[in-house]
């Protein structure tokens, strides 16, 4: 039966290290040039990190909690404390009021995220024994321009990474010991693909038309100086005309270089001399209109359309069908994130420390978008049907929510009891 257990093809070329330069056609995105071109673009361009933001900040901001999933309660409880998240259907313990030394989901899932900008994200697990068990102190993020090798097995599996190091030796991480997210990943190809990669061509076309209408209004806003020369003496013949001519054109562009606009701005010419601004003739051609469709372009690659409503369609009716559409995919990305956390954090972490029998947790998310606004009608409907009880903790957070004053016992009115008539009690009062 060994053939039922053994690969006979392959998914990585080499059986060694992915090339994505085979698959790269643009010279200046092939890894890992195009890590900095990624850079420059979500720091640069306001409209790449709207885009990224926009994909980005709804994920981060949903709730993250650990489900027990059949797991002991004793092994659920420990994950939670590591990872710093809430259980499932349980309230979260106090914060400590010292953070030193714990690890951070919020930080992890941002830098997480930035799979999403370079094609993938490293980390780096290390542990810290304590009282019996190793507890998770951090998943050290190792930043795409560090990134020197990726091995990879035969069978697209990822084998290790290494970093360029201060020296010649190169700092070598197993697999065991790293959690990879790749966004997009195909075979052996553990680099990814941007998600800025369909972008590139509407931004790089959008930069260069930037830095041409800048240089046009700078050219043409005032005028171009144009110096006329008075004509030459009549004495002069010869080589005595030529210097002349010579030494006034050289006068006349000194004079036409040196000119700016300002309250002390002013020239002193010769009599018989000109000096004048010239602006272009015709019409200048009119860049908004492609720099718009750039934008929209750009937008299009993440599915963001409705950052292109108002320019686009030239209307907010489709907003909420784009913005559906665009919540839908963002729950694909949390799902992967989900996904590899639960594999290669929760997992590895219950194998270290209860064997790896022992069921595991798994991270879940609050669905993306769910959340609908606190109203008055619908608290007063949701306790009158007894689906929410009304509590200190209820009330401290709906007079923080309307911006009302703090509950003061001192001045606070008797509430009529359940089943007495309330105009009796308020006479009573």
């Amino acid at each position: 039966m060994a053939s039922l257990e053994n690969e006979s093809g392959y998914a990585t070329p080499g059986f060694s290290f992915w090339n994505p330069d085979e698959d790269e056609k643009t010279p200046e995105l092939r890894w890992p040039l195009n890590v900095d071109i990624y850079d420059t673009m979500r720091r640069q361009d306001a409209q790449v990190i709207s885009v990224l933001r926009a994909v980005t900040l709804p994920i981060r901001r949903t709730e993250w909690r650990i489900d027990a999933n059949g797991a002991p309660a004793e092994v659920a409880q420990f994950v939670a404390e590591n990872l710093n998240l809430p259980l499932v259907g349980a309230e979260q313990a106090p914060r400590p009021v010292r953070t030193r030394d714990r690890f951070s989901w919020q930080e992890h899932l941002r830098l997480a995220l930035l799979m999403l900008t370079f094609g993938h994200s490293f980390f780096e697990q290390t542990y810290r024994y304590e009282a019996g068990r190793f507890h998770l102190r951090k998943l050290g993020w190792r930043p795409p321009r560090t990134i020197a090798k990726v091995d990879v097995a035969a069978d697209g599996g990822l084998v290790a990474i290494e970093q360029h190091g201060t020296g010649p030796k190169r700092a070598r991480m197993k697999v065991d010991r790293i959690v990879a997210y790749t966004n997009d990943r195909e075979g052996g190809n553990w680099l990814g693909a941007s998600l800025l990669r369909p972008a590139y061509k509407f931004w790089i076309l959008k930069d260069r038309l930037l830095r041409v209408g800048a240089q046009t209004v700078d050219r043409n806003g005032m005028g171009v100086p144009v110096y006329k020369s008075p004509p030459a003496p009549e004495r002069l013949t010869g080589d005595e005309l030529e210097a002349w001519q010579k030494a006034e054109l050289k006068r006349g562009l000194d004079l036409a270089k040196s000119f700016r606009s300002g309250n002390q701005a002013g020239a002193a010419i010769s009599h018989g001399a000109e000096m004048e601004l010239l602006g272009v003739k015709g019409t200048l051609p009119d860049a908004d209109k492609p720099i718009r469709y750039y934008d929209e372009q750009i937008a299009r690659a993440v599915l963001a359309h409705f950052l292109n409503l108002g320019t686009e369609t030239g209307s907010w009716a489709l907003g909420s069908t784009f913005a559906e559409f665009f919540t839908l995919s963002l729950q694909t990305v949390a799902n992967q994130i989900a996904d590899v956390a639960t594999q290669h954090i929760v997992e590895d972490l219950v194998d270290i420390n209860f064997g790896t029998e022992v069921p595991a947790p798994r991270v879940v998310f609050d669905e993306i978008g769910s959340r609908h606004p606190v109203t008055a009608d619908a608290v007063r409907a949701l306790i009158e049907c007894r689906a929410l009880t009304a509590d200190d903790e209820l009330e401290t957070y709906l007079r923080t929510v309307y911006g009302l004053p703090a509950h003061n016992p001192s001045t606070a009115r008797k509430r009529p009891e359940e089943g007495e008539n309330a105009t009796q009690t308020a006479a009573e009062r």
